[in-house]
């Protein structure tokens, strides 16, 4: 498992400077990997086979979303719904869960619920073509911030926590942010780190 982890984090780094770059067959290869790795370890190491599905997905999306073309982007939004949709079922049908858990977080819940309005609002007007995948894609995401507060782990806490950073900070790179604008040079270096953590994370979580 250490070896298999100490890998994916090397294609991780690897991947780190070419996620500016055009789509590229290595640059496709090493952010695959980087997760296709994760869900490897998790399988060999006997992990619940819903977090394996769910890296395995997510996998799959990171291979469609490395194209850069609207096809691509649209299968590769389906594919991470479904892995967020795999890390509910895991987190609720986890033995530790406690549903009633979630309504002890009221500041959590408020938070959320805000994002994704603010983010609904903002990306409805300039997501063109791809307004109905994205924005069936925010509940779907906040689905997984909720239920994981059905655990007391704070390790995966903070994982869900850093998915839905990146994900919140990627969509505003591609619908809000000018072409011009300045932050882009720096948002793959925080989308990056914040995605493939959440899911080496979610290992850690429950290993």
């Amino acid at each position: 498992m250490a070896l298999i982890l100490g890998l994916a984090a090397a294609c991780a780094l690897i991947y780190l400077p070419l996620a500016s770059r055009p789509a590229s067959v290595p640059r496709t290869a090493f952010k695959t990997t980087s997760v296709a790795l994760l869900a490897c370890g998790s399988a060999l190491a006997g992990l619940p086979w819903l977090l394996t599905l769910a890296l395995a997905l997510c996998a799959i999306g990171d291979a469609l979303l490395a194209q850069d073309n609207e096809q691509s982007f649209m299968a590769g939004v389906g594919a991470f719904a479904a892995g967020h949709l795999a890390y509910v079922a895991l987190f609720l049908g986890h033995p530790n869960s406690d549903t009633a858990q979630i309504l002890q977080s009221p500041l959590a819940l408020a938070a959320l619920a805000a994002l994704g309005l603010v983010m609904a609002v903002s990306l409805a007007p300039r997501a063109g073509a791809l307004r109905g995948p994205v924005l069936a894609y925010i509940p779907v995401i906040l689905a997984m911030g909720v239920a994981v507060l059905s655990l007391p782990n704070a390790t995966a806490q903070l994982a869900a926590l850093a998915f839905v950073a990146s994900d919140t900070v990627l969509a505003s790179e591609k619908f809000l942010l000018p072409d011009d604008h300045p932050a882009r040079r720096v948002t793959p270096w925080l989308v990056w780190p914040l995605y493939w953590g959440a899911q080496a994370g979610f290992v850690l979580a429950f290993a």
